[in-house]
């Protein structure tokens, strides 16, 4: 990534419009010093539902595939309960070791949590593209490495592909500056907030790329770490780019 990328938390410019992936975080005040020693037991529960969801997320990937190839659409159904794992796993990684944003205990539940401190939302595609969707995989490689690297490689991917849940941020940076963060937490009693949006930043990355690999939008990902809570927001936003591929 250039030394000119944009790392902004700024209201957007006509250059910078916003991903059909909207990810949502609120920092909550004040955090406990102590439960993020503990949240990977609490977390249990979660992890032993996500497991077989995260199965069922890969097997109707592949349904929604062959169904967007044949019709250039994305199966509403598919659609949503794909979303629905997702956004449930950011909720858990945000409650554990992908943030430590909150201590509010995340519900079990696919659908958006309005009142909830995280929560991610996918614009739903009307159309995509029939041809791009077999080689999204080839066009997202440079996310790949950049994420991966971040995201301690084997770890990130591992987790998106629904082999482990468990290991998802399980190393890299991310991790690393959870773990600062948990120790100065509970040194000060604070988060940083710095800390906390550059956190944040690089989860929207992640899970932007996680979206387009899993066929939810033809728009490319940005190369562009957008810090803090909220997304970037738009009245509009253009048509997605494609690549030539028939639709």
């Amino acid at each position: 990534m250039s030394s000119t990328t944009p790392f902004t938390t700024r209201a957007p410019t006509p250059e910078v419009r916003p991903y059909p992936i909207q990810v949502r975080a609120q920092q909550d005040r004040p955090l406990s010093r102590w439960l993020w020693l503990v949240k990977w037991l609490l977390i249990v529960p979660h992890v032993l539902i996500l497991i077989p969801l995260w199965i069922a997320f890969c097997l109707l990937s592949l349904v929604a595939l062959v169904a967007i190839v044949i019709s250039g659409r994305y199966p509403r159904s598919i659609f949503d309960f794909n979303v629905g794992v997702m956004r449930w796993s950011w909720r858990v990684g945000y409650y554990a070791y992908n943030a430590l944003g909150t201590d509010r205990y995340p519900p079990f539940a696919l659908r958006e949590i309005p009142d909830y401190p995280a929560g991610l939302t996918v614009e739903y595609p009307p159309r995509l593209h029939r041809g791009l969707v077999l080689v999204k995989w080839l066009l997202a490689i440079p996310h790949l490495l950049i994420v991966g690297i971040l995201f301690s490689g084997s770890a990130w991917f591992s987790w998106q592909a629904g082999g482990d849940v468990w290991t998802w941020g399980g190393g890299g940076l991310v991790a690393l500056l959870v773990l600062v963060a948990g120790i100065v937490l509970a040194v000060t009693g604070q988060y940083p907030r710095p800390l906390f949006d550059f956190i944040l930043g690089l989860n929207r990355w992640g899970l932007r790329v996680a979206g387009y690999t899993a066929l939810m939008t033809d728009q490319y990902p940005p190369f562009r770490l957008d810090l803090g809570g909220d997304d970037p927001a738009a009245p509009s936003r253009g048509p997605a780019v494609h690549s030539g591929f028939g639709g």
